[in-house]
């Protein structure tokens, strides 16, 4: 099961009132024309959206990077299979775990291979600028992302199971469970999977390949494994992008898993809104 929920689309016919939801709709976008206009002021000095830090390269092979996916997707469906089909709330809790179970066994593979925490993106010492960078593109990305995902959704309707989970469940188990799956679990370990042992796998071929080519390729995969959610893909592709881009620029995936669990957590609250009892979209 896949745990994002940074896909869902806005509707804002039935997200808390058409006025409200109109209102939130205006703000998110000034913001992220504000952002964009202090990224466009950089750009016009000739400074990068974000300053480059020194920072160790990736050490792993190839051959690492595999066993880092197979042990992801293992069990992820050990998970699926562990817990019974009809109850999401064990399915949930055991996909959330899965995949930090996944995250810690291949960090813990890296550092047997000489890795540190900051190699392997979790360095803590810019904590403060790194949630900062996170917050910015939040603001940046929320109106874009969203109004793409409500394009595509009136093309090929989006469906993911956590949607129908929390239409059927209001209960404060449930939703804390989508919250810890969505805002917490997914953002750590695909921050992790994707945007440094793949990414940062791959930018050990940046002087072949060129900058821009490892964020597309991992941005890519990250959107494909997000396949089979309707159109899905297509902004999560975009949101791979942002993440990869803080990912390569400070080396860490702190700035990314700020990003990853307030937009996700952003798409929570505009499910919970769009599912609520008495919506169109909540029966």
């Amino acid at each position: 099961m896949q745990l994002d929920a940074a896909e869902v689309p806005f509707d804002p016919a039935v997200a808390g009132g058409a006025a409200a939801a109109f209102v939130l709709w205006g703000c998110a976008v000034a913001v992220s024309l504000a952002v964009a206009a202090v990224i466009g002021g950089r750009m016009r000095r000739g400074l990068p959206a974000v300053s480059p830090r020194p920072h160790a390269p990736a050490g792993w092979d190839g051959g690492e990077v595999a066993i880092a996916v197979v042990v992801f997707f293992c069990l992820q469906l050990l998970a699926a299979a562990a817990a019974p089909p009809q109850d999401m709330t064990s399915q949930l809790a055991v996909a959330a775990t899965a995949m930090l179970l996944a995250t810690a066994a291949t960090a813990a593979m890296l550092l047997r291979k000489g890795a540190d925490p900051a190699t392997l993106g979790f360095g803590l010492a810019r904590l403060q600028e790194d949630a900062a960078l996170g917050v910015a593109s939040v603001g940046l990305a929320l109106a874009p992302l969203l109004g793409l995902a409500a394009a595509l959704d009136s093309l090929v309707p989006y469906r993911h199971a956590l949607i129908d989970f929390l239409t059927a469940h209001r209960d404060p188990l449930a939703i804390g469970l989508v919250w810890f799956a969505a805002v917490v679990a997914a953002p750590i370990s695909e921050e992790f999977l994707f945007r440094r042992v793949l990414q940062g796998w791959l930018q050990q071929r940046e002087p072949q390949w060129g900058r821009a080519t490892p964020v597309v390729l991992s941005s890519l995969a990250f959107a494909l494994a997000h396949v089979g959610q309707g159109l899905a893909w297509v902004p999560l592709f975009f949101f791979g992008l942002v993440a990869g881009y803080l990912a390569r620029q400070t080396g860490s995936i702190v700035p990314g898993i700020v990003f990853h669990g307030l937009f996700n957590a952003v798409s929570v609250l505009l499910v919970l809104a769009q599912t609520a009892p008495g919506t169109a979209g909540g029966g």
